[in-house]
């Protein structure tokens, strides 16, 4: 029922196909007078309880809808930290949940009181649709950004090449990314562009192949120069010798072995509880049988997956030197090894001078370009 039905005089509304159905301002005023006066206090006093039932379930649902709507905040906030989302992301997407459940909410409140909610649709509608067209660009990096915050094809640290520019991320925004070049330019780039064009993030895998050119000259022996670059190569301790599994191995041994000894250093190691010290109860063996299980069950798999690693993953990365390409004044042979991805750079320009230092004293020359000129009589 609508809020204004307490009213004793209606107002009527003109409909010209009709003009003798609806009766006129002076004729209500006619009908309410001769109606009886028990008759006329019964109206009002009908419509007054009908509109306080109506504000009173209106509070009602408010409040409900209220509560509701804080419970849905905190478990989809509780979700996205669970699932270590972007914190930009996650804001933008509270605050848009938050807003959408309110105008649902107030859409029914409105409802409920007895106001035609069907002209409040259309005027949010077309608002929406203005908006859209107005800032469709602002919208296409809108939807790039949830995209990219989404299906992380590059995270804050990676030194990524895209849109013509190259540097480390910095900040991934709602609407665009901030990277840092090699000389520390900041450059906004849109994220439009970033989630449908091409882009190489050089640091999503944890190694990279390292390429070298060293050209030596005609006469000089190759096998020399080879043995020569793969010494240097093999006493450097960044260089991946055979497989990649063992140097990830490796490292993250000697990584754990320089935490332990820091932990150690400060007198923070923690004393293992013999098994005589746990605490037992009623239920401890229980809890012992239920952890040797699982210990059990995890070691076995973690065996098999190294097993299948093994038989299908590991690759030969052991490093090579092969001749490249016979060029117009030097023989050009090709280095290749492989390492970590932050050791990439620092080991590229360390092997570049020690090839140019140790070279020499195997007798191996690098040649300069030269040009044979015959002078005929």
């Amino acid at each position: 029922m609508n809020i204004f039905n307490f009213l004793p005089l209606q107002i009527p509304v003109a409909d010209p196909a009709l003009p003798d159905s609806v009766p006129t301002v002076r004729q209500e005023l006619a009908m309410l007078s001769s109606l009886p006066f028990d008759d006329l206090m019964t109206r009002l006093i009908n419509s007054a309880v009908t509109l306080v039932i109506n504000v009173t379930l209106a509070i009602v649902v408010f409040y409900v809808g209220k509560f509701i709507i804080n419970k849905l905040y905190r478990f989809v906030a509780g979700l996205f930290d669970r699932r270590k989302l972007d914190r930009s992301l996650t804001t933008f997407v509270l605050s848009m949940v938050r807003i959408v459940l309110y105008f649902i909410l107030v859409v029914t409140v409105i409802g409920i009181l007895g106001i035609e909610t069907s002209s409040f649709i259309a005027i949010f509608a077309s608002a929406g649709v203005a908006i859209g067209m107005a800032l469709s660009g602002t919208l296409q990096n809108f939807a790039g950004g949830v995209l990219i915050l989404l299906l992380k094809p590059y995270k804050i640290g990676d030194y990524i090449e895209a849109q013509g520019y190259a540097g480390t991320v910095r900040e991934i925004q709602i609407f665009h990314t901030i990277i840092n070049t090699a000389d520390n330019k900041s450059i906004i780039i849109p994220n439009g562009g970033l989630s449908t064009g091409s882009l190489n993030n050089w640091s999503r895998e944890d190694y990279r192949r390292v390429d070298w050119t060293v050209s030596i000259s005609y006469g000089d022996n190759i096998d020399k120069a080879r043995a020569a670059i793969l010494e240097i190569l093999a006493s450097d301790d960044r260089v991946v010798k055979r497989f990649v599994e063992d140097d990830r191995a490796r490292r993250a041994a000697l990584q754990q072995a320089d935490e332990h000894a820091r932990k150690e250093q400060a007198g923070s190691v923690e004393e293992e509880v013999s098994e005589d010290e746990k605490p037992k109860g009623v239920f401890s063996w229980l809890k012992r049988r239920k952890h040797k299980v699982a210990t059990a069950i995890k070691t076995g798999a973690q065996e098999n997956l190294d097993a299948i690693s093994r038989v299908c993953e590991r690759v030969d990365r052991t490093p090579a030197v092969v001749v490249d390409q016979l060029g117009a004044s030097s023989v050009d042979l090709k280095v290749r090894a492989w390492t970590a991805t932050p050791d990439y750079w620092g080991l590229f320009y360390a092997i570049n001078e020690r090839i140019y230092k140790e070279l020499p004293s195997a007798g191996i020359s690098f040649p300069f370009p030269q040009m044979d000129v015959h002078i005929q009589n």
